[in-house]
């Protein structure tokens, strides 16, 4: 993983940026499909700092909320020259938490569902996708998560056979990796 990530990265620092002067990287797939583990690598090869998509949803069927939450509270001030601020989403306590302030960087990694989403695309430097079986997928995502993913996976994977049916991530990203 450490090889790859490191061609990503310099391959992301030769792109321009188009949120402000900030390269960011979208690192999209389905649960399991390995993007916290790239993500962490390629973040370490430049150093850049990673935001969560996990930490943006609004709950379990907060998709589509945590893209919104994406653009207005980090896409779109970088664009404007601003300080990007988003708060994260505490999953014990259903709500929004604390806001955490992302410092200024030449390089941003964003890893999740939704973080390659079409109304993204204007700002993204480059979108990788990562593909894996569902079968590999599940495996991962219920080991990483347990008890608290389990009853939620088949009401997740729907949310996310609608994101991408609309937003066809996939066919518009940059770099496509088979992870299982």
């Amino acid at each position: 993983m450490s090889a790859r990530a490191a061609e990503i990265a310099a391959w992301l620092t030769s792109r321009p940026a188009h949120a402000g002067d900030t390269r960011i990287l979208a690192i999209e797939g389905r649960s399991g499909a390995g993007k916290s583990t790239l993500a962490a690598a390629v973040a370490a090869e430049l150093p850049a700092p990673v935001i969560r998509m996990d930490d943006l949803y609004d709950g379990w069927d907060g998709l589509l909320p945590g893209v919104n939450a994406l653009l207005e509270w980090v896409l779109q001030p970088l664009a404007l020259g601003r300080t990007a601020r988003w708060r994260r989403y505490d999953w014990d306590r259903s709500r929004y938490a604390e806001w955490h302030e992302l410092p200024h960087t030449g390089a941003l990694v964003i890893e999740g569902v939704g973080s390659g989403a079409r109304r993204a695309s204007p700002y993204l430097s480059g979108l990788v996708w990562l593909e894996a079986e569902g079968d590999v997928r599940k495996k991962r995502a219920l080991a990483r998560d347990g008890d608290l993913f389990t009853p939620h996976w088949s009401r997740w994977a729907a949310q996310e056979e609608r994101y991408y049916a609309s937003d066809d991530v996939r066919s518009r990203a940059d770099l496509t990796i088979v992870t299982g």
